[in-house]
């Protein structure tokens, strides 16, 4: 698969069926990979720039990290949906939020079936 384009945001969201809690122009970047993990510090240490991070986490530090790691989007993964207080900061940084009933396992392996890698 190395000629095939990189599989975008929007792509993800609308293949994968998430839920937009916070959205915006980066909507068409680049995915460059995946984080998925419910500790901040394992994805401050380990995700990449360009990466989405799934995550059952849903309070607004989980956008600090995004900020911090240069994150394409958060998936809030199990049905879980994201604080008010955690929306209107994505808003203000950029960072763009979507949700899935699926689990976070359902949503890692349906990145990797549409391409991320």
């Amino acid at each position: 698969m190395p000629d095939e384009a990189p599989v975008t945001v929007a792509q993800a969201a609308g293949q994968l069926g998430l839920s937009a809690y916070a959205a915006g122009e980066a909507i068409d970047s680049a995915i460059t990979g995946a984080v998925v993990s419910d500790l901040l510090s394992y994805v401050m240490a380990n995700g990449k720039r360009g990466n989405v991070w799934v995550t059952i986490q849903t309070h607004s530090n989980i956008i600090a990290v995004a900020a911090l790691a240069g994150l394409s989007a958060i998936v809030i993964a199990g049905g879980f949906e994201p604080a008010d207080d955690t929306v209107a900061r994505a808003e203000e940084e950029g960072i763009l939020v979507f949700a899935s009933a699926e689990t976070a396992y359902t949503v890692a392996g349906k990145l990797w079936e549409i391409g991320v890698r």
